[in-house]
């Protein structure tokens, strides 16, 4: 399953990172500043991060921006590719690690701030990688995890219908559909999704049960997190599958 994974985020790994950059000439780059600042345990100077999934390395750029010491962790060689090239770009220093999120190649308690967006869902094994998360933080460290039910429409009725209905909404306003066939390999992804376990699970309340048993104290989770950051568009876009936050501490 994994090397299925990564085998579409290697043939996603170009335009995925187009689609991302849009978000560091945009408002959004500040806003999800404000953000990573408002839930950093400590002044940003001083904080060691590891951002997992980076993808093309937004938030590495953001983070290390802000003044961290940034770490990125993704298990797509060809979107560290992208991510080493935007970091160089925007003259920022990130140590780049190839690896597995759910088997991770840091020692126990190493970092002060754990940061994740749209990777949770990609897991086989999603609890132990909140285990490993929460392993490779500091006592009082933070972990921020950004995600959505993104394939929750494959298996209830209910959710399936708001999905299609906001697909209509979507195509009527003539707006680039990131969740249908017009993007490469969106079938294999959904197919894809339909062996990975979070899928068919509502969250964040799942979310929230295994970080509370595993030993994290829940600072905050944001149902309509989306809210705050997405743009008009993409609030329509993705109107049934809305990005929530979950900020929790060790």
């Amino acid at each position: 399953m994994l090397e299925e994974i990564q085998d579409y985020w290697n043939d996603r790994s170009k335009t995925y990172a187009q689609d991302n950059l849009e978000e560091l000439a945009s408002m959004k780059r500040e806003k999800w500043k404000a953000v990573f600042s408002k839930y950093s345990p400590m002044p940003f100077e001083k904080v060691s991060v590891l951002d997992i999934g980076c993808g093309p390395g937004i938030f590495s750029i953001m983070l290390s921006e802000l003044g961290g010491d940034v770490s990125a962790l993704d298990y797509t060689p060809k979107m560290l590719e992208e991510a080493k090239k935007n970091a160089s770009k925007q003259g920022v220093s990130i140590n780049f690690f190839q690896g597995d999120a759910q088997k991770l190649p840091f020692e126990e308690g190493y970092f002060d701030l754990v940061v994740s967006r749209n990777l949770t869902w990609n897991l086989n094994d999603p609890l132990k990688a909140y285990q490993e998360w929460y392993r490779v933080l500091k006592k009082g460290g933070r972990m921020l995890n950004f995600d959505a039910n993104w394939y929750l429409h494959l298996y209830e009725q209910e959710h399936k219908k708001r999905y299609e209905k906001n697909r209509e909404e979507v195509a009527k306003l003539g707006i680039p559909d990131h969740m249908t066939n017009a993007y490469p390999n969106s079938q294999k992804m959904e197919e894809i999704a339909k062996s990975l376990p979070l899928s068919k699970i509502h969250r964040p309340q799942w979310d929230i049960k295994v970080l509370e048993s595993i030993g994290f104290e829940i600072l905050a989770f944001d149902r309509e997190f989306y809210q705050e950051i997405w743009d008009e568009t993409e609030k329509l876009m993705f109107k049934s599958t809305p990005m929530f936050l979950i900020a929790v501490q060790k």
